[in-house]
């Protein structure tokens, strides 16, 4: 993996996603930018999904962490199956009845001004949050196989990253995301299908062989029911994914976004069910590689890595051949920038329709603004990032999910109560109920040990979140018979 190959790896690569740019942005306008003119198939917004929902913390982390938990992450997957199912059951038709573009008018409609622009609020500071930890991924090993090479420092490396983005989303915007998505899933799901193919082969195992040994070795533990205090307790993890799953999709404008570009609620319905099936069988890839990765290192005598987090980068980059490395560089870089260009493209909507009210201004006033969202989130990307390098002692997932917790929790709550009470909330409290929230269950999770026995709080602690969020909701609220509801 020469600086060479690297380069020319990377204009090919951007230059196809450029040229689809290009091809989708034609005639686009701002309601293309943000609805796609609600025209996607629903297959291709499903199989895009897969390189936009799992991102860079998947393809390196996951593997990672079964060194650490063995298949214990499956038990979130399987909260995740759930979660998707309630979002296709409860969110899609409310979303879809209302002709939704940013899903938080929703709490407009249902409350009034202030819990909307909270709602919006919250998830500008949750998925800018979330998208800067999944990009700078993707940034480290770009400096692994490329820039270190040329001593090159990695705010010139996270500003490349961040460049190549805006350049393709800048104009087609959800439309374009829709078709680069799907490019880019092609070669996440090729890289760790051949990476668990080279390193099963150099194990000198068939594929049965694999799958035996996988299944009867030290990793093969999935459920944990011995210890409710422990943060790998099959409740707390399966209760906490599923719980994730409906805040980080079903409450999240980014992925929202392009399920509402299908053509009707049974397109985006039969896209996320679908999409969900083949989310849980590539986790079981990833799960399965990294497991062969842990077992390759102590048959060869190759010392794991400190940080979980590079064991399969190092791996492939110099111990499992020229192939697995190509496929590793496009498939890093594929579920990184799945991710992060959407995340753009739906801070840019929801920070245009929520905060800048944009259906009451011309085209060419809408273009301009939009065109300087966009360079604004790009630029708060690029901030975020590099003070996360310096910070960081903890695996991207771990973060990822922890941030989540802390962040989505309110959401949960205020979609929750407006969905499943009549209730009207006190709306200039809202804004001080939605921060107090997290306020208090990061005092509790951080006391939890010694005030309730020895009880570890791990996921569910965005349950605890919601639930305090919903409390202080209800305590507030007065009747109303006038509401949006299912």
């Amino acid at each position: 993996m020469t600086p060479a190959l690297v380069v020319t790896i990377m204009i090919v690569y951007f230059g196809v996603l450029i040229l689809i740019s290009v091809i989708t942005s034609r005639g686009a306008d701002t309601n293309t930018f943000f609805t796609a003119n609600r025209q996607s198939p629903w297959y291709l917004v499903a199989f895009g999904m897969i390189g936009s929902s799992l991102s860079g913390v998947t393809f390196i982390s996951v593997p990672g962490n079964v060194g650490k938990i063995g298949f214990g992450y499956f038990q979130v997957v399987l909260g995740y199956l759930v979660g998707y199912w309630v979002i296709i059951g409860v969110l899609m038709p409310l979303y879809y009845r209302l002709n939704l573009i940013s899903i938080y008018t929703y709490l407009e409609k249902r409350f009034s001004f202030w819990s909307y622009k909270t709602g919006a609020f919250f998830f500008l500071v949750s998925r800018t949050i979330g998208s800067s930890l999944r990009l700078y991924l993707a940034a480290t090993v770009l400096q692994l196989f490329l820039f270190d090479a040329w001593h090159v420092p990695f705010i010139v490396t996270v500003a490349t990253t961040i460049v190549l983005i805006w350049i393709y989303t800048f104009k087609g915007g959800v439309k374009t995301i829709v078709w680069t998505d799907s490019f880019q899933t092609i070669f996440l799901i090729t890289a760790v299908c051949i990476a668990v193919w080279q390193i099963t082969g150099r194990l000198g195992w068939s594929f049965s062989e694999m799958v035996s040994t996988l299944a009867n070795g030290p990793y093969a533990q999935v459920f944990h029911f011995e210890d409710a205090a422990s943060t790998q307790f099959f409740w707390k993890q399966f209760l906490g994914g599923a719980f994730i799953t409906i805040t980080m999709t079903g409450m999240d404008q980014e992925i929202m976004q392009k399920n509402l570009t299908c053509k009707n609620l049974g397109e985006a319905q039969k896209n996320m069910f679908w999409f969900s099936i083949t989310l849980v069988v590539v986790n079981i890839l990833f799960l399965m590689l990294g497991a062969l990765l842990y077992l390759y290192s102590a048959q060869n005598n190759i010392p794991v890595p400190a940080s979980s987090d590079t064991l399969f980068p190092s791996l492939a980059v110099h111990e499992l051949g020229l192939a697995v490395g190509i496929f590793f560089l496009l498939g890093i870089t594929a579920s990184s920038y799945a991710s992060a260009d959407s995340a753009l493209t739906g801070l840019t909507t929801s920070f245009c329709i929520d905060f800048l009210n944009f259906k009451d201004k011309d085209e060419a006033t809408k273009k301009r603004q939009k065109f300087m969202v966009h360079v604004g989130f790009s630029l708060l990307f690029l901030v975020i990032i590099v003070v996360f390098k310096e910070i960081n002692e903890r695996s991207v997932i771990d973060a990822v999910l922890n941030v989540a917790g802390y962040t989505y929790g309110p959401l949960l709550g205020l979609f929750t109560f407006g969905i499943f009470t009549k209730l009207q909330v006190r709306d200039k409290l809202v804004p001080f109920i939605c921060v107090l929230s997290p306020v208090l269950s990061y005092v509790i999770s951080a006391n939890s040990e010694a005030w309730f026995g020895g009880y570890k709080f791990g996921l569910e602690i965005l349950v605890l979140n919601g639930l305090i969020t919903f409390l202080g909701l209800a305590l507030t609220s007065r009747k109303s018979d006038s509401v949006v509801s299912l």
